[in-house]
């Protein structure tokens, strides 16, 4: 509750002064034009569940036609990179992740963009914890079930991410180390091909974003066992947190947030952050992200600039401590 509190206050601060400076020239120099926010993982992962949504919405406010482009790859490098590399018109945006924007530069040694200097950051729009789910048939209803069968079977549990680096990877292995097993990890290049061999039995356990596996745990498809957060979530109350599992202190976030290219007019700009913290904060997204296991937080400006580098060497820790790179 007191990082919620403190989103909202930093948020509205942030919104204030931005609101202030803002001129409807932002609004009319977007109206009728055809706007690209580019997705950089595959349709129907995390992300995307984000985005769609967002994008309908901002596209109603503006008047404009947004449309998703879903450019995967390198962790979603492609993607981000695209988006540095484009003209900063307002027409193409990213919608950026905690990966792209905090993680992948401790992950890459050849990252073909920096997180900072190449965007500029317009809003927080989500955060969402991680869940750590199993296929019904295994033998495990608890984490520390699951716990006992890996180290009976050091080495010989999978599990699978949304990809090398990614907040579920990292979640992984941080709970590794915390728990003391030996499980191995299966990258795959997004969510939903992850949870397809999960369900299908080609792994055992997957590590991801709630809102990605949330349906099939409510289908009976996949079993939850705990979620990273530091509270349980309002659409698995029975679920409980990893930190209430035995592991004390154990906190992870994902989140997801709007970039536009380095050098954006401060009019489109500000134009974008109203938007969005009114998109943000109202009962129409609220209604169609919170059932899907995420919680919308606006934060924009100086605020999301500051909360950013602070991602940046909590997660820059984490992929150091797990001594992940890829060339």
């Amino acid at each position: 509750m007191r990082r919620r509190q403190f989103v909202r206050i930093a948020s509205a601060a942030a919104a204030t002064g931005l609101l202030a400076r803002a001129r409807p020239g932002g609004a009319q120099s977007l109206a009728g034009k055809q706007i690209r926010l580019i997705v950089p993982f595959p349709a129907g992962g995390p992300t995307d569940i984000v985005a769609r949504p967002l994008a309908q919405m901002l596209g109603e406010a503006l008047k404009a036609t947004f449309m998703i482009d879903n450019r995967a790859g390198a962790g979603g490098s492609i993607g981000t990179e695209a988006v540095a590399r484009s003209a900063p018109d307002g027409q193409t945006l990213l919608m950026g992740t905690v990966g792209t924007q905090a993680i992948n530069p401790a992950l890459y040694r050849n990252l073909p963009y920096d997180p900072v200097r190449d965007f500029t950051p317009v809003a927080l729009v989500v955060l969402a914890p991680v869940a750590i789910v199993v296929h019904p048939a295994q033998p495990v209803k608890t984490l520390a079930e699951l716990v006992a069968l890996a180290r009976r079977s050091p080495g010989k549990l999978n599990y699978g991410s949304a990809g090398a680096g990614t907040p579920g990877h990292l979640t992984a292995e941080m709970f590794k180390r915390a728990a003391g097993i030996d499980i191995q990890h299966v990258p795959y290049k997004g969510s939903a091909p992850a949870i397809i061999d999960l369900i299908g039995g080609q792994i055992q356990i997957m590590f991801d974003p709630l809102q990605s596996v949330l349906s099939n745990v409510q289908a009976g498809k996949l079993r939850a066992l705990a979620i990273s957060s530091k509270a349980r979530s309002l659409v698995l109350p029975d679920v409980p947190t990893i930190a209430e599992s035995g592991y004390d202190g154990f906190e992870t976030t994902a989140w997801w947030g709007v970039f536009g290219p380095r050098g954006m007019s401060e009019t489109v700009t500000v134009t974008l952050v109203g938007e969005i913290e009114r998109i943000v904060h109202s009962d129409a997204f609220r209604n169609k992200l919170e059932p899907l296991g995420v919680i919308p937080t606006a934060l924009a400006g100086a605020a999301l600039a500051s909360f950013q580098q602070s991602e940046l060497a909590k997660w820059g820790k984490a992929v150091r401590d797990a001594d992940i790179r890829i060339d």
